[in-house]
């Protein structure tokens, strides 16, 4: 059985996906980006910020859904410049406490509307 999770308080689709979706306990966050789910406008002040803002969209699903990021088990980050991988590492490393989620970090040529930053989360989520 699915469940398909979407809340306002993070950006809606921007394309045919959901912004997660919960499959016997495991929940598949889609990637997302530094987009401000109030008014719609890319974040674009800087990596930090916008990996903040990446986070933050993140949290408000998985508390959609029930979950946490205590409750990630695995997250991919994809940057469009390897150089900034402190800087959001430093933003990403703040929302974890212990028993860190296995992860991988890839550098792509492009992400959707330009951004700089993407993040997608397996989390559980019973």
């Amino acid at each position: 059985m699915k469940t398909i999770i979407n809340t306002n308080n993070a950006p809606a689709p921007i394309g045919p996906y959901s912004q997660a979706v919960n499959a016997n306990g495991l929940l598949f966050v889609s990637g997302q980006i530094p987009m401000n789910p109030v008014n719609g406008e890319i974040v674009n002040t800087g990596i930090t910020d916008e990996a903040v803002q990446v986070m933050e969209n993140l949290k408000a699903i998985l508390t959609e859904a029930g979950s946490s990021f205590d409750q990630i088990i695995k997250t991919t980050l994809f940057l469009t410049d390897m150089q900034t991988f402190n800087q959001v590492n430093e933003v990403y490393g703040s929302y974890f406490t212990a028993n860190f989620p296995a992860r991988e970090t890839v550098q792509v040529s492009a992400l959707p509307k330009n951004v700089n930053v993407e993040i997608s989360v397996i989390a559980l989520n019973s």
